[in-house]
């Protein structure tokens, strides 16, 4: 339930020829440096500038004067990035998305349409196309004993070999304000996680997240009986 093919659609983002060879999607997450500085040069020029080395941005993205940008860093087309939002480095930020007032963002993907827009911190996380995070909600991407991070989901468990990691959130998955996502969290495609929570593992798709062990399964479209 968390594999790459599980959580995203990778027709929605730059980064993939990066995520298409990994089974799971933090595999590649000590790789976004690197191949941010390789596909940068390598963008139209007639699209985008390079307005600090190493720093593409879409010429049609608005960005605002105060925001910082770090090392390796793609801002995709259409995109907002806000007042003071900071992104540190190693972020490839995709089309249409909003990187917010406040927002730190550091060792990202972001896949096109996600908003981040007030108060977020994303470090060492790759949130799936149209992926939302409400105001003051947080990755938290390094566990209070250092050691390594271990998803747990379901009686199964994975090591990731990886002290740090914040949260993996699939495609059109919300997030509710003030929320903090602990290491290793995994978020299913279409789950909404109420405001105010908590949350550690794994979350599966269409599923909205109360509290801890309190899950109420999202009832899709498809899943309604034929009326006829």
């Amino acid at each position: 339930m968390f594999t790459t093919q599980d959580l995203f659609d990778l027709d929605h983002t730059q980064a993939r020829p990066l995520l298409a060879g990994a089974v799971y999607p933090w595999e590649i997450l000590g790789k976004i440096k690197e191949f941010i500085l390789t596909l940068g040069p390598q963008l139209p020029r007639e699209e985008y500038e390079e307005i600090a080395p190493h720093v593409w941005v879409a010429r049609d993205a608005k960005v605002a004067p105060t925001a910082y940008f770090g090392e390796a860093v793609i801002i995709g087309h259409g995109t907002e990035v806000r007042h003071c939002a900071f992104v540190r480095g190693s972020a490839l930020v995709g089309a249409g998305a909003v990187v917010g007032n406040s927002t730190e963002l550091k060792n990202v993907i972001l896949f096109d349409q996600v908003q981040v827009p007030h108060y977020n911190y994303v470090g060492d996380s790759i949130l799936g196309f149209h992926a939302h995070m409400g105001a003051g909600s947080i990755t938290s991407n390094i566990k209070a004993d250092q050691k390594n991070i271990v998803i747990h989901g379901d009686g199964e468990e994975v090591a990731t070999g990886l002290r740090k990691m914040g949260a993996m959130l699939g495609d059109w998955a919300d997030v509710g304000c003030n929320s903090v996502l602990n290491p290793g969290s995994v978020i299913g495609p279409r789950s909404r996680i109420y405001p105010l929570s908590m949350v550690r593992g794994v979350v599966p798709a269409d599923t909205i997240y109360k509290r801890a062990g309190e899950l109420a399964r999202i009832r899709r479209e498809e899943d309604t009986p034929d009326a006829h």
